[in-house]
């Protein structure tokens, strides 16, 4: 995301003399040296004078005087072994799920459907038909709406499969049968789909891999993880 902004981990400013007393004084000399990103948010850190930025999707740390960038690092407590950047990510990440429109996903009920979980998958993604097939046949009790975000660099008919599957007479029929035995429906018919307006979406909520899930308290989690911990963060989104 800031590879054009810092390309290693410590980078000395070149007004390292000048000190800001707050976050909006670090915020302002941030966008001053960097104009062509937006900060997002700044706040002070209890760990030594650090200032927490963050801009272009991830966090970055300064000190007062703007005197050095630390840029994909990972500040953790010594104390707790927490990772305080990963937290601070989630928190800063999270999704508004209720926003989300879902008329434009494929509806899959699982058992009573209780719990709700959103999946961003590209239909030639190996990634996400491992997800499918390995890990989520082992969780119930879930509406799981998928979104068809077919990415073009990689996967160039993926977009031709997802208007397939989304036009079939039984969408949710057509992709179970692609995603779990890879096969696309024999006839379908023309309809419009809204692969341009996930897109959009995908970029709006800084989703950038598949398969990426979001649950129902906004927070995400990218790639096919155990099913394990796919349950351990619905169990923690419900409370």
């Amino acid at each position: 995301m800031l590879k054009k902004l810092v390309s290693f981990t410590l980078l000395s400013a070149a007004f390292s003399t000048f000190a800001f007393a707050d976050e909006a004084g670090v915020k302002k000399a941030v966008e001053a040296a960097y104009p062509k990103f937006k900060v997002e948010s700044v706040t002070k850190t209890p760990y030594a004078g650090l200032y927490e930025v963050f801009m272009g999707g991830q966090i970055i740390y300064t000190d007062e005087k703007m005197s050095f960038l630390i840029a994909e690092g990972r500040l953790v407590d010594p104390k707790t072994k927490k990772d305080i950047t990963g937290e601070r990510m989630e928190e800063l990440t999270k999704v508004d799920f209720n926003s989300l429109p879902l008329d434009q996903a494929i509806k899959v009920v699982k058992g009573n459907g209780s719990r709700k979980l959103v999946v961003f998958s590209d239909v030639d993604c190996p990634y996400c038909k491992r997800l499918e097939r390995n890990e989520m046949t082992n969780i119930t009790d879930v509406t799981v709406y998928t979104f068809l975000y077919p990415i073009a660099q990689l996967h160039p008919d993926s977009a031709n499969k997802s208007k397939s599957i989304w036009c079939a007479k039984d969408r949710v029929k057509a992709w179970e049968d692609w995603i779990m035995r890879d096969q696309l429906p024999k006839t379908t018919s023309n309809c419009e789909v809204p692969i341009e307006k996930i897109g959009e979406l995908a970029r709006k909520l800084g989703v950038t891999s598949t398969p990426t899930l979001i649950f129902a308290d906004g927070k995400r989690m990218l790639g096919a993880q155990p099913y394990k911990e796919i349950e351990r963060a619905m169990i923690a989104a419900k409370k």
